[in-house]
């Protein structure tokens, strides 16, 4: 099922038959997808049907068997989309300067609140702390924490969500233009996991200093931020594209793997409430 809004705006990543396998066991096996720029997509599916795989070789950190990946490169006029396999180490980090990943566990390190938010702005972008600072300080106001109090706090101190929260400010700092989240909530409590679900989207919808609509991938086996967000959604099965459409679509479909996820959704509502 092709996305209509794919004639209509620019595409921000194109996957085009792709294969991998690790030995004998195949994990993808011809997946075709396209992302539009400005898209909010969450992509699903059972444990081992590839969703994380087809979100590395999205990133560049695992290279095809068979099949393209290809980027916008906002460096160049026009954003014109790239194969990664064409590009050197120097051509990807000047892609990758409009990217933001926020993994499953967060990625954070040892040290401060901002030491974690200075990294890739130093790494990439060669600022110095002064210029990092009132960076760092909008970009934890914009994830709702106190950056007064928290800019010297250790990693160790924060709480899971509030570790959710700062890794989404590290991504925010660098005003990216794509933003891939690996499980954003895994892990948290359903409350937490609603306020991280409302800062994908308020982050999604907030301005670049490019001026270019953000795009927003998101793997996950959260039923509650499909409901919340309700995305794009891209249903991966046996290392294919089992569904892609709306959400709208996606829960009234009657296809056999979507029926539980949907099933679930009112539940969580109901506990919700309670």
């Amino acid at each position: 099922m092709s996305d209509p809004k794919s004639q209509q705006t620019p595409v921000e990543v194109s996957v085009e038959d792709l294969f991998k396998s690790f030995g004998d066991h195949s994990v993808l096996a011809g997946v075709r997808l396209r992302i539009c720029r400005g898209e909010t997509i969450a992509i699903v599916g059972p444990s081992g049907c590839g969703k994380t795989v087809l979100l590395k070789h999205i990133m560049g950190t695992l290279a095809p068997d068979r099949g393209v990946v290809r980027v916008a490169d906002h460096e160049r006029p026009g954003s014109p989309l790239l194969n990664l396999a064409d590009l050197s180490e120097d051509e990807m980090d000047e892609i990758r300067i409009h990217w933001a990943v926020v993994f499953q566990r967060n990625a954070l390190f040892g040290g401060t609140v901002f030491e974690n938010l200075a990294l890739w702005p130093r790494e990439v972008k060669r600022l110095s702390d002064d210029q990092i600072k009132p960076l760092a300080m909008k970009a934890l106001a914009d994830v709702g924490l106190d950056p007064d109090q928290l800019l010297a706090v250790k990693r160790e101190a924060l709480s899971g969500g509030m570790a959710k929260r700062v890794a989404i400010a590290r991504a925010l700092v660098m005003s990216p233009l794509l933003i891939l989240y690996d499980e954003p909530t895994s892990g948290l409590d359903p409350v937490t996991g609603a306020q991280i679900h409302d800062l994908i989207a308020r982050t999604h919808a907030s301005p670049t200093d490019q001026g270019i609509a953000r795009t927003t991938i998101i793997v996950t086996h959260d039923t509650e931020l499909l409901r919340r967000l309700r995305p794009r959604v891209v249903m991966m099965s046996e290392g294919r594209i089992y569904f892609d459409g709306t959400f709208e679509q996606f829960i009234q479909s009657d296809l056999s793997l979507i029926r539980p996820y949907v099933q679930q959704m009112p539940l969580l509502h109901g506990r919700r409430h309670e």
